[in-house]
């Protein structure tokens, strides 16, 4: 006899639904672009609502940032936080530039996505970086969007020196203590109270006070920065050292070095500098400021002896000197030889520092002698430079070189 059995109707799966998200940024903080960057939020957030396979997972918007470095860009670093939270498996962008102009970044970014299965979609290329062909296309684009950044930085640097060579005065710091810049004048204008600040500063220093201690007796007089913060030693230095209380304006004291990593240096003669006079009114008298000149010249003649290590240490990425930098730790004294730059407000430089016990040991070890002897030192070699990765070339006056591998 035949056996017979029912086969019941089944209900197809319903597919779980991709959490999907998108990210959106602009490089100026502009009314224009704040504009625009609303508008891709807005758009991405009803594009993800009214498909049914996905779910909402929020856009992610950085704004005013720049695209080559993408530590600093707080809601993308959010948004890979959530995506190693597994709170993300789609991610919608408008283009690869928006996401990241630095190709090692992207590719490494998509790379750790691909890897978490998380799915990166670049709209206006059309690329999807989970398909076979998806980090080429990658790799090429995102190198023609590194290109391009270098070039829009290449251009504006030439028309910003074009305007120094044309005298055109515009400046960075709108607010300088002492002074507010105007925009339809286009040049500094007095601030009274402030001024009278600057005049008591530079009075100060001319009779003989420390910077440490007129950052105090600023401080106790109740007198603040610009941004509102108390006055350092370095930021008083700062403020009595600029030729622009006097009515003038040097340009181009710094410059980006690299478009990509956006290092500030000091321009030690790589680049023509540009020296306006008589641009604005002076709040200090150039009789008072070449005192303040010779007091400097003064006071450095005073200053500690000079070591062995002095002037002969040279940074291998910005072209300043090393100086030496005392300190106490847990109760014992110390003293490292650092950069010259990174006692600059304003300046950045990734140089490495080195305690002067370990300089003493790696030129003993170069020179070939058990213990350092200071004036075999001044004899031997003539200079050293400190290299990016940390390490140490030492050039000898008899036209050897040395490198200490750090």
């Amino acid at each position: 006899m035949r056996k017979i059995s029912k086969i019941e109707p089944m209900l197809p799966a319903l597919s779980k639904r991709k959490k999907a998200a998108a990210y959106a940024r602009v490089s100026r903080d502009t009314e224009r672009l704040m504009h625009s960057v609303s508008a891709q939020v807005s758009y991405y957030s009803a594009l993800i609502q009214k498909n049914p396979e996905w779910e909402y997972a929020g856009v992610y918007a950085d704004c005013g940032i720049s695209g080559m470095d993408t530590s600093r860009r707080s809601e993308f670093l959010r948004m890979l936080e959530d995506c190693e939270a597994g709170k993300i498996d789609i991610i919608l962008t408008k283009s690869i530039s928006r996401f990241a102009r630095n190709t090692v970044d992207l590719l490494e970014t998509v790379r750790h996505l691909k890897s978490l299965d998380i799915e990166v979609r670049f709209e206006k290329e059309h690329i999807n970086s989970l398909s076979e062909d998806g980090e080429l296309m990658l790799s090429l684009l995102a190198s023609f969007a590194q290109e391009e950044s270098q070039s829009i930085s290449e251009n504006s640097k030439w028309g910003i020196r074009k305007r120094f060579q044309s005298g055109e005065i515009g400046v960075a710091n709108k607010h300088l203590l002492g002074y507010r810049y105007d925009e339809e004048l286009k040049k500094y204008v007095i601030i009274p109270e402030e001024a009278e600040a600057i005049r008591w500063m530079f009075q100060m220093y001319i009779d003989g006070v420390s910077l440490r201690l007129i950052a105090e007796n600023m401080n106790k007089a109740g007198i603040r920065s610009t941004l509102g913060n108390e006055f350092q030693e370095a930021s008083v230095r700062q403020l009595i050292f600029n030729e622009v209380y006097t009515g003038d304006i040097l340009r181009q004291k710094c410059y980006i070095a690299d478009p990509i990593t956006k290092t500030k240096v000091k321009n030690c003669g790589e680049l023509p500098q540009h020296y306006m006079a008589d641009c604005h009114e002076a709040i200090i008298d150039r009789e008072t400021y070449a005192k303040v000149q010779a007091e400097m010249e003064r006071r450095a003649a005073m200053q500690n002896p000079t070591y062995c290590f002095s002037g002969r240490i040279r940074c291998g990425i910005c072209g300043r000197k090393y100086t030496r930098h005392k300190g106490m730790k847990k109760g014992k004294e110390y003293a490292n030889w650092i950069c010259r730059s990174k006692k600059e407000t304003g300046i950045t430089c990734q140089s490495h520092n080195y305690s002067e016990w370990k300089l003493k040991e790696i030129c003993s070890e170069l020179m070939g002698i058990e213990e350092f002897d200071g004036a075999e030192f001044e004899k031997q070699i003539k200079k050293i430079v400190a290299l990016e990765d940390g390490s140490l070339e030492c050039h000898f006056y008899n036209g050897r070189t040395e490198r200490w591998q750090r």
